[in-house]
């Protein structure tokens, strides 16, 4: 078994038929799908309310990671958490109290998560990173899909990577943003577990080859480190 997962986005899906679209992910391997939800306030895109979470949820197999990039989380969580979510990450930067809104996201029973944007000091989580299930780094900022990959955040992911091993702490470590054949090996390599996809999947008439290559890339990367290190 690999040791991370891809992550298709369903934003960079067709809008218009989103079941559809996501069952052709439904691939060995691939059991999670990434749900962003946009309020046009903290990012300037709108995308889907808990209706459409609620509807992936019955019609599909996935675990839903849900990425709230809203304002008013703690209004919020308890909606897509009954909707349906597995996993729901808030922003750093979008609540003042975080301690208190992933306590209320863990009170609904599901996992919880935080995001930071690029600029965002990897120091912000640092008294939260004991109550976290995830900790997603975001590689391009929030808002559209299909913009470039960020390198700076490879080495916020490689600082994560050793603050987990020396507080011995268990959270998964994912990247979201510019994520392609290219980019992917890097992330993983730096210590992304879950690597979301949004374009290098949707993007591709054939979504089943786009995943292949993308892990294929992965692979033959981890191959040739190998090599090079024996």
């Amino acid at each position: 078994m690999r040791s991370y997962k891809i992550v298709p986005s369903i934003l960079s899906a067709d809008h218009g038929k989103l079941v559809e679209e996501a069952l052709q992910v439904h691939l060995p391997g691939i059991d999670h799908l990434h749900v962003d939800i946009m309020d046009g306030h903290f990012v300037p895109n709108l995308t889907f309310g808990p209706q459409v979470v609620a509807s992936l949820k019955q019609h599909t197999p996935f675990r839903l990671d849900v990425h709230l990039m809203i304002e008013a989380v703690d209004d919020y969580i308890p909606q897509f958490a009954a909707a349906g979510a597995d996993i729901l990450t808030i922003h750093q930067e979008a609540t003042p109290h975080l301690h208190r809104s992933l306590h209320l996201i863990r009170e609904q029973g599901i996992k919880a998560g935080v995001s930071l944007n690029p600029a965002t000091p990897l120091e912000t989580l640092h008294w939260v990173l004991t109550e976290v299930d995830l900790v997603l780094i975001m590689s391009v900022d929030p808002g559209f899909g299909g913009q470039k990959f960020i390198r700076a955040t490879l080495e916020k992911i490689r600082r994560l990577v050793q603050w987990r091993k020396e507080r011995r702490l268990k959270f998964i470590i994912e990247v979201d943003g510019g994520i392609t054949e290219q980019t992917a090996p890097l992330a993983y390599e730096a210590g992304a577990e879950y690597l979301v996809a949004g374009n290098a999947v949707f993007g591709h008439p054939d979504r089943v080859a786009a995943v292949h290559r993308i892990q294929r890339a992965i692979d033959e990367h981890q191959a040739r480190r190998r090599t090079i290190i024996t």
